[in-house]
C-alpha cells in the first residue's frame, strides 16, 4: 500500500492565512506554488483533513477546511506526530550544541589556568626543596565575580541596550552568526509574484514581475522576456501580444477567488533582500566574547611554553587543545566578518537593480502596455450564494433545493420580474 504524502507546510499556512476557505488560485498565489502542485496538495489535504469541496455555478471549486484541520491531520497521520516530536527534540539538541561552544571556552580557560598554577607550584616547590627553604603560593588573582557570566542577569546595562541572547548564546552568535537572513527568499519571491498577479486581476506585464527576480538575463533575453517563462509555468499563465508586438501575461487560474480585493496584503515595490548581520549580540557581548578568546589564547601560549620543556601528558594535551581552540575561536569570526562584507555588497547591488526595474513602471511605454493588459484583467469572487454543490451535505437534498431555486427563477422571469 502506497503511503499518502504529508501535506505541504506552505499549503497549510496558506489555508490558515485565507481563513480556511480558498480556491486553487488563492492558495497558489498565497504560497507562491505551482498551480498543479497547489491543486494536488489541496485535494490530498481535503481527503486527509476532512475538507469540503464546494462547486460554484461556474464550475469552479472552493475548498473549505475545519479550523482544527491540523489537529485532524495529527490524529490521522502518525508521521506528522513523529516529525513534530523530532523537531522538538532537534530544537533542544541544537540549543545544547550552541551552548557547548561557550561551555568549552570557559572549561578550557579554567583548565589552562589551573594547569599553569599547578605547574608553577610544582616548579617553585622543586626549587625551594633544592634550596632547603619553604615556598609560598604564587599570587594568582581570580576575579571574585568570574562566574557572573553564567548568570542570566550578567548584563547590567540599561534594559534598552540588552540583547535577547545570554552569554553562551552570544558566544555562538559571535562565532557563527545567526543564520541566513534570506532563508525564505524564494518563498517570499513567489508569494510576492503571486500577489502582484492577483492584485492586477490575473493580467500583468513583465515590468511588474522583474522587480521580484534576481537576474533577468542578457539584453536580448530581456527584450524577449525569457525571464517570464518560469512564472508562466508556475502559475499556469499564457502570453498575449499587443498590437505593437509586445507581451502581456494572462493567468486565468488566478482570477477566481473567495477573497475580496480589499483583503489583499500590501506589497513592496520590489523584493528586498536583508543584509547579513555579524551578530545579534550587543557590542558589549561581542567585545566580551572576543576578550575571552584572547584570554584563552594567552593562557594557551603560556601553558605551551611551560610544557614545552617538561610536563605531564595531560598538561600537554590541555595546552594543545586550548591553543587550537583559541586560534579557531578567533579565526572563524574574523573570516566570517570579511565574508559578510562581500555578501552584503552583492545583496546591495541586487537590491539596487530590482529597485531600478521597479522605477521603470513610470515609463510611458510601460504604461501603454499596462493599459492593454487591463482588457485581460478579471476577477470572479465566489460567494456562498454561488455554490450549487458541497460535499458536507446530502446530494439529494442539494438537488431538491437547486430544483426549487431554478423553478423560482423561471417563475419570476415569466412574471416579468428580473431574478435578483
Amino acid at each position: 500500500m502506497t503511503a499518502t504524502p504529508s501535506p505541504s507546510p506552505a499549503i497549510l499556512q496558506a489555508i490558515e492565512s485565507l481563513n480556511y476557505r480558498a480556491t486553487v488560485g488563492d492558495v497558489a498565489a498565497q504560497a507562491g506554488l505551482n498551480i498543479n502542485l497547489a491543486e494536488k496538495g489541496l485535494l490530498a489535504l481535503a481527503s486527509q483533513a476532512d475538507g469540503e469541496l464546494q462547486v460554484a455555478e461556474t464550475g469552479d471549486i472552493v475548498y473549505q477546511f475545519p479550523r482544527n484541520f491540523r489537529q485532524v491531520l495529527r490524529e490521522k497521520d502518525a508521521r506528522i506526530r513523529r516529525k513534530e516530536t523530532f523537531d522538538k527534540i532537534w530544537r533542544i539538541l541544537f540549543y545544547l550544541i550552541r551552548m557547548s561552544f561557550g561551555v568549552v571556552l570557559i572549561l578550557l580557560i579554567v583548565a589552562s589556568l589551573l594547569a599553569i598554577i599547578a605547574l608553577t607550584v610544582a616548579a617553585n616547590s622543586s626549587r625551594d626543596n633544592d634550596n632547603g627553604g619553604d615556598f609560598s603560593m604564587p599570587n594568582v588573582w581570580i576575579s571574585p565575580d568570574f562566574f557572573w557570566i553564567f548568570s542570566p542577569n550578567y548584563d547590567r546595562r540599561p534594559a534598552q541596550q540588552k540583547s535577547q541572547l545570554n552569554f553562551l548564546e552570544s558566544i555562538y552568535s559571535f562565532l557563527f552568526g545567526d543564520g541566513n537572513p534570506n532563508a525564505d527568499l524564494e518563498e517570499r519571491r513567489w508569494q510576492s509574484i503571486g500577489a502582484v498577479i492577483r492584485q492586477n486581476r490575473g493580467a500583468v506585464i513583465a515590468e511588474q514581475i522583474a522587480p521580484f527576480l534576481d537576474s533577468i538575463g542578457t539584453r536580448s533575453e530581456q527584450e524577449s522576456e525569457q525571464f517570464m517563462l518560469p512564472v508562466l509555468t508556475r502559475f499556469d499563465g499564457r502570453p498575449e501580444v499587443t498590437p505593437e508586438g509586445q507581451f502581456v501575461y494572462h493567468f486565468p487560474s488566478l482570477q477566481t477567488t473567495v477573497a475580496q480585493s480589499d483583503d489583499r496584503k500590501w506589497l513592496p515595490a520590489f523584493l528586498r533582500e536583508s543584509l547579513y548581520q555579524f551578530s545579534k549580540a550587543t557590542t558589549g557581548q561581542i567585545t566580551m566574547a572576543a576578550t575571552w578568546g584572547v584570554v584563552l589564547l594567552i593562557l594557551a601560549l603560556i601553558l605551551t611554553g611551560i610544557v614545552a620543556s617538561a610536563g605531564a601528558a595531560v598538561f600537554k594535551a590541555i595546552a594543545f587543545v586550548s591553543l587550537g581552540y583559541s586560534v579557531l575561536y578567533l579565526l572563524v569570526p574574523t573570516v566570517r566578518y570579511f565574508t559578510i562584507k562581500g555578501r552584503n555588497a552583492k545583496i546591495l547591488e541586487r537590491n539596487r537593480d530590482r529597485e531600478s526595474r521597479a522605477k521603470q513602471l513610470a515609463n510611458p511605454t510601460v504604461q501603454h502596455k499596462l493599459a492593454y493588459a487591463e482588457q485581460f484583467a478579471a476577477e470572479t469572487v465566489i460567494q456562498q450564494s454561488d455554490l450549487i454543490y458541497s460535499t458536507d451535505r446530502d446530494l439529494i437534498e442539494q438537488d431538491i433545493e437547486r430544483s426549487t431555486q431554478i423553478d423560482t427563477e423561471w417563475q419570476q422571469r415569466l412574471e416579468g420580474r428580473e431574478y435578483p
